[in-house]
């Protein structure tokens, strides 16, 4: 069964029609976890899940989830439904909302938090949902035929329940390496539509005396912050930001499992986890194959001095795990835990804590990991909310997650975030020459001659001032991506149309692109914190993919850098302090200063992976070959199967060396799994147990 019906929830009208919706919604598998006792009431466990009712009794949020937590909390009419990695107290819930009435007031408290969850809330009869500014949770919403505007997180969800068509705009949209705002919300289905990060959806009620309920209504309720900050002061924040974000998905689990490639971002993520005191860690490392790599050796250099303030820690290939022991982090001890961040937001960040008493470190050989485009057929096993990129290395993510997983791990955190927040993106220049230019040269002098940026077209492309709505409409073009010497400066980078294409495709790109320029207005006035900012949430919504082969596996994972709190701490700090050319990610380094070992923090490289893939097309064109055998693509008039088969058997062609693939690829593997997602609906009987578990009080 694909992975969104394992883990979604649906917000649905105070109506008969309502109700009638909330009894075709899809039953999600059972991921092994025990029922919880949900009192009867405003939050039942009905039909496989956890229903909050409305005042009338009828179904408002169905919720479905795997791993997430359901916090609920009715005051009056008046409720708030938060949904996300931690359990909320109930005395949290009810200081969010005493004395809000009205969403401002609601958003200055729910501030306090992690910026993690999805946030349903009822005030005055209104109801408004929003998701994370960061894009890792986001919101979707559909006008059904009898009951009206629908939402949830997951718009195949919606697709269903209309019985929505899907798009070949946006289907071709997803055949580009990236999708630059506002595009990357086009849904792939018709009729669907997808909130923007930062924005909320707001769901009227009908007016009096009438029974016409109005449309649903955006509004805003998040602003990125001044960049005002100097750099120890946003240290300082930022630390506080990621120790309360991994605190928020650990909480008091026994074991859990980090990734560490060896990098600085996966290296602050396992300090950060460490001193949350867990009893049993475990580290996990994928040798490289590339002999000239860096990334093995700075992982055993991290896992040797996390184990001098240990007891002996063991470092060996990898093997089979345990088996989870220990006291499940839900038991009801009828007080908040140590680790909850909830309890104590006014203490520092991890610091200070005790350190993990069991650290393991386990290799996984190189020859054990998957080379990309491996095992494609297995993409069918989720269903993404659209094509993603990172589809073609799906099977090396499923193995490392396997790993994590037999290690008996309870969570699995991870570094993805790290470059899009601190690595810095030459764009963010033209931001600072407006108030600064002599530093701003500067800077860009030094990343010039590291780059190989020419003078003169550096100059040019600084001094451009064309307008976003300008910019997008040509942002796409025939021509290969740029060279690594082309100054990129601009709104973004500019999208090629693969040879492959057929000419459908490129009218239908062109199009959408056009189209979206005649009212697209950019995330933020200014240049470089708009790239920033799409950055940020381009990998945010790229991550589904990780967390979706988690619940497949049985794991949660995480990425706490795509936290909202880590995003607003990042961009608060003033451009000069944050991004340096000769200093690699000066604020995260500053911000783990005292949490991770300065030896370990002096690192100023990065591995890549780019061989592995050549190398994959070279190992699976006879996969690739079969793909595009019958393709679905090429069969809705998208893509030339015939030359794509010829390159499959030629993986080190010019063409494939300029022209990715893997967009490609990513697409025709999910229509594949979305031409059978939906199966035979199941009777009540057959329905598994209640697999949600909430927090909720009545007031």
């Amino acid at each position: 069964m694909p992975g969104h019906l394992r883990d979604y929830f649906v917000v649905l009208p105070d109506s008969a029609a309502g109700a009638a919706v909330a009894g075709r919604l899809p039953v999600p598998e059972s991921t092994g976890r025990s029922a919880a006792q949900v009192p009867a009431g405003p939050a039942a466990a009905r039909g496989g899940g956890l229903t909050v009712v409305h005042p009338s009794g009828r179904p408002w949020v169905v919720a479905r989830p795997a791993f997430r937590e359901v916090s609920h909390l009715r005051r009056g009419d008046d409720a708030l439904v938060l949904i996300g990695p931690d359990r909320v107290p109930e005395s949290v819930l009810a200081g969010l909302l005493e004395g809000a009435r009205d969403r401002a007031g609601l958003e200055r408290r729910l501030a306090r938090l992690p910026g993690l969850h999805h946030v349903i809330a009822r005030l005055s009869g209104q109801t408004w949902i929003r998701g994370t500014a960061s894009g890792l949770r986001r919101i979707y919403h559909a006008r059904h035929p009898e009951a009206g505007t629908i939402a949830s997180d997951r718009p195949a969800v919606l697709a269903r329940l209309i019985d929505a068509p899907l798009d070949d705009g946006a289907l071709a949209l997803r055949l580009l390496d990236f999708l630059p705002h506002p595009l990357s919300r086009r849904v792939v289905w018709r009729g669907v539509h997808e909130t923007g990060a930062g924005y909320g959806l707001a769901l009227p009620v009908a007016a009096p005396g009438t029974a016409a309920v109005p449309g649903p209504a955006e509004y805003r309720w998040w602003e990125p912050p001044a960049p005002e900050l100097p750099l120890a002061e946003g240290a300082r924040a930022l630390g506080e930001a990621i120790a309360a974000s991994v605190r928020a998905h650990v909480g008091d689990h026994d074991r859990i499992s980090c990734e560490l490639s060896g990098g600085l971002d996966s290296t602050a993520l396992t300090f950060a986890a460490r001193a949350t005191g867990p009893r049993r860690l475990s580290l996990l490392t994928v040798a490289a194959r590339d002999r000239y790599s860096e990334d093995e050796t700075w992982a055993r250099r991290a896992v040797e001095l996390a184990g001098q303030a240990d007891r002996p820690t063991q470092t060996a290939p990898d093997g089979p795990g345990g088996t989870p022991t220990g006291r499940d982090r839900h038991a009801d001890t009828g007080r908040p835990a140590a680790s909850d961040p909830h309890a104590d937001t006014g203490r520092p960040a991890a610091r200070g804590r005790a350190a993990a008493s069991g650290l393991e470190h386990r290799v996984v050989p190189a020859d054990d990991a998957p080379y990309f485009y491996a095992d494609l057929g297995s993409c069918a096993a989720e269903l993404n909310d659209e094509p993603l990129p990172v589809a073609p290395g799906r099977a090396r993510a499923e193995l490392l997650l396997g790993r994590a997983h037999a290690t008996g791990s309870r969570y699995h955190l991870t570094g993805y975030g790290g470059d899009e927040l601190f690595l810095g993106l030459p764009h963010a220049y033209q931001d600072l020459f407006h108030g600064n230019p002599f530093t701003a040269w500067n800077h860009l002098g030094g990343l010039r001659h590291q780059l190989g940026w020419p003078l003169l077209p550096t100059v040019k492309a600084l001094l451009n001032r064309s307008s976003f709505p300008r910019w997008l409409a040509g942002a796409v073009t025939a021509e290969a991506q740029p060279v690594a010497r082309t100054p990129l400066l601009s709104w973004g980078v500019r999208q090629s149309l693969r040879p492959w294409f057929t000419e459908r495709a490129n009218s239908l790109i062109v199009a959408e692109f056009r189209a979206a320029a005649e009212h697209a207005e950019p995330i933020d006035p200014w240049r470089g914190r708009h790239v920033d900012i799409d950055a940020v949430r381009m990998g945010a919504r790229h991550f589904q993919a990780m967390e979706d082969i988690g619940t497949t596996i049985g794991l949660p994972v995480a990425a706490p850098f795509y936290d909202d709190r880590v995003l607003e701490a990042t961009l608060a700090v003033r451009l000069p302090d944050r991004i340096s050319p000769w200093r690699y990610k000066p604020l995260l380094v500053e911000a783990m200063r005292g949490v991770v070992p300065d030896a370990l923090l002096a690192r100023t490289t990065k591995d890549h992976m780019s061989s592995d893939e050549h190398q994959g097309l070279r190992e699976h064109g006879p996969d690739l070959a079969e793909l595009w055998t019958g393709s679905r693509l090429a069969e809705r008039g998208l893509v030339d199967g015939r030359q794509l088969r010829r390159l499959a058997a030629e993986p080190f062609s010019p063409v494939l060396v300029e022209h990715s693939v893997s967009s490609t690829v990513a697409g025709e593997t999910w229509l594949r799994t979305a031409e059978n997602a939906w199966p035979p609906a199941l009777s009540r009987s057959d329905r598994p147990s209640p697999l949600t578990r909430t927090s909720e009080a009545i007031l």
